[in-house]
């Protein structure tokens, strides 16, 4: 029986919204957008399907439940793990906007009288507000040009897990009693954290131009990294960090509606909270 002959097809969902993407597309290799005329990308509510996968601890652990859920309500995103970090936000904004509406409600504290109140946020118009860094430019440190990229859902997420390993290896210090023992699995934690965000830092480097070439091997950038005066490598360190925050979302503006004290309140998320 031929499913495409199916006469409920007529009832299937339809796209709740359509969204561009902060990055409008640029920089993507071809197979991962399947890019349509307009640049808008229709967004799909979640099935019932979804809804369960989204409801799985360790596949959203994982990476492979928001992968999933990507693929079903955005399927012109072809390959969910090569997406840029600069349009994940407006992806899951999107997807939660589409399946379960345009507000989404948050709690906060104000920093004044310390009351805890609940505010809706407009999902759509922090949608408008997101903006990709331009990642065209390289940046000069004496004479060398580094490009550096955003990274990709995929190495985000192995970031992430490899995180989570580093925080429980130092919440396990507190239950080691000899102090000396503790000290070199500390210093040991301590070179571990550092290894790891070189690592990732190399990983945002698309090049290294010197005056004889271009340098794009990873084991060669990290070598370099692990290597290089420490100006040099705080120079490189705080340019990724500025394009980052230049597509983070912008904090929220609220009134507290006991003492009328305005205050900003940061307004972040990761996928267990908006699928769950």
């Amino acid at each position: 029986m031929a499913l495409a002959n199916n006469p409920l097809r007529q009832y299937f969902r339809r796209p709740a919204i359509f969204l561009k993407l902060p990055s409008q597309g640029i920089g993507y290799p071809e197979g991962v957008l399947n890019t349509t005329e307009t640049g808008e990308f229709p967004v799909y509510p979640m099935t019932a399907i979804d809804e369960i996968t989204s409801r799985t601890p360790d596949a959203l652990f994982n990476g492979s439940a928001v992968s999933d859920i990507i693929k079903s309500c955005i399927p012109d995103i072809l390959d969910p793990w090569r997406l840029q970090s600069t349009d994940l936000d407006a992806v899951l904004i999107a997807i939660k906007s589409a399946s379960q509406g345009n507000q989404l409600d948050i709690q906060t504290e104000c920093p004044n009288c310390k009351e805890v109140s609940e505010y809706g946020v407009n999902l759509v118009g922090i949608l408008s507000t997101l903006k990709a860094p331009d990642y065209s430019k390289e940046i000069q440190i004496n004479n060398l040009s580094i490009k550096l990229r955003p990274l990709l859902y995929k190495e985000m997420n192995q970031a992430a897990l490899k995180q989570f390993e580093m925080q429980r290896l130092f919440n396990s210090l507190t239950t080691i009693e000899d102090e000396t023992e503790r000290g070199v699995k500390t210093t040991e934690g301590i070179a571990t954290i550092t290894k790891v965000t070189m690592e990732v830092l190399a990983e945002t480097i698309e090049y290294i131009a010197t005056p004889s070439g271009k340098v794009t091997e990873k084991p060669f950038i990290l070598d370099f990294l692990q290597n290089c005066d420490s100006e040099t490598y705080s120079a490189i360190r705080d340019y990724n960090t500025e394009l980052k925050n230049a597509s983070e979302m912008k904090p929220m503006h609220i009134t507290c509606t006991n003492c009328q004290h305005e205050y900003d309140q940061n307004f972040t998320f990761n996928a267990s909270d908006f699928f769950g």
